[in-house]
């Protein structure tokens, strides 16, 4: 086995693989890929969901499972660690009005001014990590250190769908009303999730996510137009 990797139970029908210092979301294409090409796993495993640092591997509803977990440690030597495909990652541009309950506060608190802290947010590429938390709702790497913020430590009762924000060193958009103690630095109108959509979460791991403040043109992708 891959020294780096190491792979555990995780309840009935899923395994954990814990990777140390590495993007799940890349480790987790990687064994995707690998169990395509594997005639047994490809009929048994039924989802691969990377998260923050770990990947998890869930079997198939009805699998027998005696022998999965041995299958998918048996694959991990196999795993790229350096893995980097060639294909461009998809990007989604979101126009956002810079106007949240937060935005002022954490000026002040950092000694910007909102312009600078607006600049801060919207000239990073974000990539989204893993999703969790409600459905269709990012966890988006790249934010710039120097927002680096803990979460409220009284969350809200409500924050309203469509709410960019950050949190730790993540950022992302509320795709539903929801409680929430994520400081909220501004909307966007765009749909997060649509469940009549074939892919009905808009960013899914491995997207890339720029934010545009409102006014500044952006060409659209064709699903984000859509949305």
């Amino acid at each position: 086995m891959n020294a780096r990797l190491s792979v555990a139970r995780y309840g009935d029908h899923a395994w954990l693989i814990k990777a140390d210092n590495y993007r799940a979301v890349t480790l987790a294409e990687s064994i995707r890929r690998l169990i395509a090409d594997n005639a047994s796993l490809n009929t048994t495993i039924d989802e691969v969901v990377p998260g923050a640092r770990t990947v998890l591997v869930i079997a198939k509803p009805g699998t027998t499972t005696a022998n999965l977990g041995g299958a998918i440690a048996d694959l991990l030597p196999e795993v790229d660690l350096d893995d980097n495909p060639e294909t461009s990652p998809r990007m989604v541009r979101l126009e956002v009005t810079y106007d949240g309950a937060d935005l002022h506060p954490i000026a002040t608190e950092l000694g910007l001014s909102t312009e600078a802290l607006i600049r801060m947010h919207s000239e990073s590429i974000y990539e989204v990590a893993f999703c969790g938390f409600a459905p269709g709702f990012a966890y988006l790497t790249g934010l710039n250190p120097r927002l680096h913020l803990p979460r409220l430590n009284t969350p809200r009762p409500q924050v309203p769908a469509g709410s960019v924000a950050i949190a730790d060193s993540y950022s992302s958009v509320y795709p539903q009303a929801s409680p929430g103690g994520w400081r909220l630095l501004g909307h966007t109108n765009a749909t997060l999730f649509d469940l009549d959509k074939s892919e009905p979460a808009l960013l899914r791991p491995g997207t890339q996510v720029r934010f545009t403040p409102t006014g500044t043109p952006i060409g659209l992708p064709e699903d984000l137009a859509q949305a």
